[in-house]
């Protein structure tokens, strides 16, 4: 569900990214520093290493010709709490936009606040946090994933109509862009709902404490995550390098609803302000769409080259982040102690 330019006006394609960036820099300033230590800075790095790996694999939706794939949000929030799901989220799409040009750059505010503060920031709080805190147990976990995934991205799905319709474009009504659009993405949620599950009934298995300090706020202190996080890791390099070249071939969600409603998947956009973030784009982006840019090139080694290179990246720029907040944090900490 990774906005393209052309469905936004160059206004609000740039206060979404006011809103985005205004999300960024609470969440920064509210991770606690009782909920924030050195074994959730790998932790953040790996984690997003992993969803970054698992968007790559778009599955196919039964009977409708449209495919989906893994948002993020909920498995996030879930094992690293929900300011550093957040700013790991963020950090994914800034990647996949940057140097893969997986959305564009006018919608990086659009995208980040439809994939990752819709379900980092309230659907985990207002829906899987309560239902989890009611008594974890397996069945409770995996009934907090699905329910919470879905709302996620259902509610992205109406912000992205929402933006496409005060942006003016035309070839999107309302009504007939969200008729399309919840349905199909009720179904994709339901899919991420239960591989949500799968993957955090695996770490609830081996460390229930990730999901109940994720939830609590708390950091991890003598918490072992180092089985989980190696586990992750060999998961990331299967998904990454193979398992993402099994990825459907039929539109996603975004791209079939415009299809069908538009009468193609692609919309034009001549704006001033599009044609230079479409520049900036083409020059930051190593591997566009997944593949070598050379002609010819093999696609095969292309997406995995480009899986494993994105996840690494993914794995360097989460984990940084989370070291500079923490520093950050610490500093402030030892400031206020002197002073």
């Amino acid at each position: 569900m990774h906005m393209a330019d052309a469905l936004l006006s160059p206004a609000v394609g740039g206060a979404m990214c006011a809103v985005s960036a205004g999300a960024v820099a609470y969440a920064a300033a509210k991770i606690g520093k009782d909920e924030f230590d050195d074994k959730k800075i790998p932790l953040m790095g790996i984690m997003g290493a992993f969803v970054f790996a698992a968007q790559m694999i778009n599955f196919t939706i039964p009977g409708t010709g449209s495919s989906g794939h893994l948002g993020g949000g909920i498995l996030l929030a879930a094992t690293l709490g929900k300011f550093p799901a957040f700013l790991t989220l963020t950090a994914v799409l800034i990647i996949q936009a940057l140097f893969f040009a997986d959305g564009g750059l006018l919608a990086l505010g659009c995208n980040v606040f439809n994939l990752a503060c819709l379900t980092c920031l309230i659907a985990y709080p207002l829906i899987f946090k309560p239902i989890i805190q009611k008594g974890m147990t397996p069945k409770r976990i995996a009934a907090a994933s699905v329910l919470s995934a879905v709302a996620g991205l259902v509610s992205g799905a109406l912000a992205v109509v929402a933006e496409t319709t005060l942006s003016g474009i035309t070839e999107l009504p309302f009504k007939t862009f969200a008729g399309l659009m919840i349905p199909i993405h009720l179904a994709i949620g339901l899919v991420e709902g239960l591989v949500t599950a799968a993957v955090l009934l695996f770490v609830y298995g081996m460390r229930p404490e990730i999901l109940s300090c994720a939830a609590e706020r708390k950091a991890l202190g003598g918490v072992s995550v180092k089985k989980v996080a190696i586990a992750m890791l060999v998961a990331t390099a299967l998904v990454a390098g193979g398992l993402s070249l099994l990825a459907s071939a039929y539109p996603d969600g975004l791209e079939w609803s415009i299809e069908k409603t538009a009468g193609e998947a692609e919309l034009a956009a001549q704006s001033e302000v599009h044609e230079a973030a479409a520049k900036v784009q083409e020059g930051t982006a190593i591997l566009p769409d997944y593949d070598y840019r050379e002609e010819g090139a093999a696609a095969i080694p292309g997406t995995s080259a480009a899986g494993l290179v994105g996840a690494a990246i993914t794995l360097a720029v989460a984990g940084g982040c989370g070291f500079l907040i923490h520093l950050a944090k610490k500093r402030r900490q030892k400031a206020a102690a002197q002073g």
